[in-house]
């Protein structure tokens, strides 16, 4: 994606998502913005196995587990990591600006 076509939505205050926590961002479809270990990432939210919050699953280290069927997925990439699963979340770069967590949501609105 180029610089141009970026679109920065400001999600919450740097101290608002506790470390192994998350919010969503009510975009369509929604992007949830995670907390690990006090770097943010964001991945789409909906889980691809089925239609259900990733940021309600629970999360250690860089992964992510919905907790309606449990399958796994990487935060950084947005892979598939087990079963059900077998397609990977679209991922969302995320940035600092005066304390404040931005995340690119691109076309979404």
């Amino acid at each position: 994606m180029t610089q141009s076509t970026r679109v920065w939505q400001a999600v919450c205050g740097v101290g608002e998502i506790p470390d192994g926590g998350a919010v969503v961002v009510p975009v369509t479809p929604p992007i949830a913005v995670f907390n690990v270990n006090g770097e943010f990432l964001a991945t789409d939210d909906t889980c691809t196995h089925a239609d259900f919050s990733l940021a309600e699953g629970y999360i250690e280290d860089d992964t992510v587990e919905c907790s309606l069927h449990y399958a796994k997925f990487c935060l950084r990439t947005g892979k598939a990591l087990t079963p059900p699963a077998c397609v990977a979340l679209a991922t969302h770069e995320v940035r600092i600006s005066g304390g404040t967590i931005q995340v690119d949501v691109g076309s979404r609105g």
